[in-house]
């Protein structure tokens, strides 16, 4: 009876994790499609990547906790790499699958945790706002809220028809969220692209279900060569280390649901999984993806349930499921998918309690971090202003004890960055 009921404890976590973070099938390939690739291949890939590293999960870390590609490393793929530095999409995938074996170097070599526990627990928070305000600000954009302006830079966009739709869906997905309801982002997804297809704003798909999968327009084009350049390693870097903090954070906020970090803060099994999240990065770089992550929805799984990896093998069969419903996907607006971005980025931001803004020394850096990452387009930049500037006033303090030798290898390689 209890192994029965145990089961299906981890089927119900299985389902709650994949409509918790669902959305990710229309909100990851619209960012990604931005990039000129084509979206029902990557809606296709977005589903057998998710699949591929959750079932991983599942089998060989024996975790309740979903993988997929993850926000704010694909907006830093779109906008930072491709658009920003005009780069193609294809060098973008190099970079990606370079920083995944890099990944793995690292966590096999057990230097990954070990780099990641060195840097001021401030810089990995203000990381965080930083990624949130940047993905709420495309969200923003996206759903036409806000647009340029001549000399403000930015301004208010005009409440047109589609705009007031993305809007319903916002306030659907926040209500939800206010009475706890699981998959809240995914309903203001439908809700928003139902209202389109009701007033012929989005054109009703020829089909519904269709088992004609394509990745190939996308799939085994990554260019690995033409990402060695030096002037790339910035990129490379910064992919890392976003990876990094996300990763880590992620995992450490589901073991402790999970009840298994020892008094000593150790977690058992934390370098496989950290491991499977390097091989699901170079495998997603193959099929024509950005970074592969851990995600924090997991919890929603291991709070209603999930204790072992039958829920993540639960959570990804069903997105292999999801590779029936392309043609539906795929009309899916971006200013459907808006309100899940501004809302992800308000989860992130949630973090910016834990910076002691009252502390310049901590504050300065997290402050520089948070707005150079939101307001220059690019995470890297953030990051490395952030490492720079907190180094230089722990020289200014002659405090030369708190920094230790992988922070000041970390902005040395920052100020590389600015320099090539």
């Amino acid at each position: 009876m209890d192994k029965r009921i145990s089961l299906k404890n981890e089927v119900i976590a299985g389902f709650t994790t994949f409509f918790t973070m669902a959305y990710i099938i229309f909100v990851h390939p619209d960012i990604l499609s931005k990039t000129g690739m084509d979206k029902n291949a990557l809606i296709a890939v977005t589903c057998i990547v998710t699949a591929i590293a959750t079932i991983l999960v599942g089998i060989v870390g024996k975790a309740p906790i979903a993988m997929a590609p993850g926000l704010g490393l694909n907006t830093f793929f779109t906008y930072s790499l491709v658009i920003g530095e005009k780069i193609s999409w294809q060098t973008a995938l190099g970079i990606v699958f370079i920083s995944g074996a890099l990944f793995l170097i690292l966590t096999v070599l057990g230097l990954r945790k070990r780099l990641v526990e060195t840097i001021p627990k401030s810089m990995i928070y203000s990381i965080t706002v930083g990624i949130g305000v940047f993905i709420s600000f495309i969200g923003l954009k996206n759903l036409g809220l806000i647009v340029k302006h001549e000399e403000n830079i930015v301004g208010l966009g005009e409440f047109s028809p589609t705009v007031i739709i993305g809007m319903v869906g916002l306030v659907v997905t926040i209500m939800l969220e206010v009475f706890k309801i699981r998959g809240a982002l995914l309903f203001g997804i439908f809700t928003s692209t139902i209202l389109a297809l009701i007033f012929g704003y989005v054109e009703k798909p020829d089909i519904f279900i269709s088992t004609n999968i394509n990745i190939l327009p996308i799939a085994f084009k990554l260019n690995i060569i033409e990402a060695l350049k030096w002037s790339l390693f910035g990129a490379i870097f910064s992919m890392m280390f976003v990876d990094m903090f996300d990763s880590i954070g992620t995992l450490v906020g589901c073991y402790n649901k999970l009840g298994k970090i020892d008094n000593q803060g150790k977690m058992p099994g934390i370098n496989k999984l950290l491991s499977l999240d390097a091989i699901a990065t170079m495998i997603g770089a193959v099929l024509g993806t950005s970074t592969t992550t851990s995600y924090m929805e997991s919890a929603a799984g291991i709070e209603a349930g999930g204790k072992t990896g039958k829920a993540s093998l639960v959570t990804g069969i069903l997105f292999l499921f999801g590779l029936l419903f392309i043609p539906v996907i795929g009309i899916v607006p971006s200013y459907a998918t808006a309100p899940a971005l501004i809302m992800v980025g308000l989860y992130m931001v949630k973090e910016i309690v834990n910076i002691n803004f009252a502390d310049i020394e901590e504050g300065f850096p997290a402050f520089i971090t948070i707005l150079m990452i939101a307001l220059s387009f690019s995470i890297s930049t953030g990051l490395a202003l952030g490492f720079i500037s907190y180094t230089l006033i722990k020289i200014i303090r002659l405090k030369f004890k708190e920094i230790n030798i992988e922070l000041a290898v970390i902005t040395i390689l920052s100020i590389l960055f600015f320099i090539f």
